[in-house]
């Protein structure tokens, strides 16, 4: 059933769903955009995890993009305004860091379901979860390096952690894309796994325990 509490109304763009057994389904649901975080969407998963973490309804949130995408990346509309603009890359840089650090303050099991392209904030929130499941086929890159500027926010806390000092250095310094099979044998995810039934085995994570 679609949750409509008061406190998820506010996020325009992640639908939620409350499954069974205290599983929330979160989708980030920009899908025209390939789920492509502007201001809007960024601030969203900079504060979504403070409400979670509150909801006594909720003891596991299942992660996931709408349509082909889990997150490609900033919207190119939003990072131009922060062009030569202080206050804007300002706020930008600190709901990044919130980002990570209310998902590792979360006490709730975060499960991540990767079922396409994942870049920048959206790759952060794939990568700080819990469980990682990523569609094979799907592709992430930190991207950082694209526009010019060092890999941070999630990246060089995690990476380094997930698969090591050499292939995190490598990867953050190329921004070259990793399909999930390459990313699960690095173990930069939990597992990889056909895209037709990631989502299925994502929820089926929580009646394991």
């Amino acid at each position: 059933r679609v949750v409509f509490r008061s406190w998820y109304d506010k996020y325009e763009h992640l639908l939620f769903d409350q499954k069974d057994h205290g599983v929330l389904l979160m989708t980030i649901n920009r899908p025209e955009q390939m789920n492509a975080t502007d201001a809007v969407l960024h601030n969203a998963l900079s504060r979504v995890w403070l409400d979670i973490e509150d909801d006594p309804e909720v003891r596991v949130v299942v992660v996931t993009g709408a349509g082909r995408a889990f997150s490609a990346g900033g919207d190119l509309d939003w990072i131009s305004t922060m062009v030569n603009n202080y206050d804007e890359m300002k706020v930008a840089f600190k709901e990044a860091g919130d980002i990570v650090y209310r998902m590792t303050q979360c006490s709730k099991i975060i499960i991540s379901a990767i079922n396409g392209t994942a870049v920048g904030a959206g790759l952060a929130v794939a990568l700080m979860a819990d469980i990682s499941l990523m569609a094979e086929e799907a592709k992430i890159t930190d991207g950082h390096l694209r526009l010019g500027v060092a890999a941070g926010d999630h990246a060089n806390i995690i990476w380094p952690l997930l698969c090591g000092l050499a292939k995190a250095k490598y990867y953050l310094l190329t921004s070259e894309f990793i399909v999930g099979k390459t990313a699960d044998q690095t173990a930069l995810v939990s597992t990889s796994v056909p895209p037709e039934q990631l989502l299925d085995d994502a929820m089926r994570v929580p009646h394991k325990s």
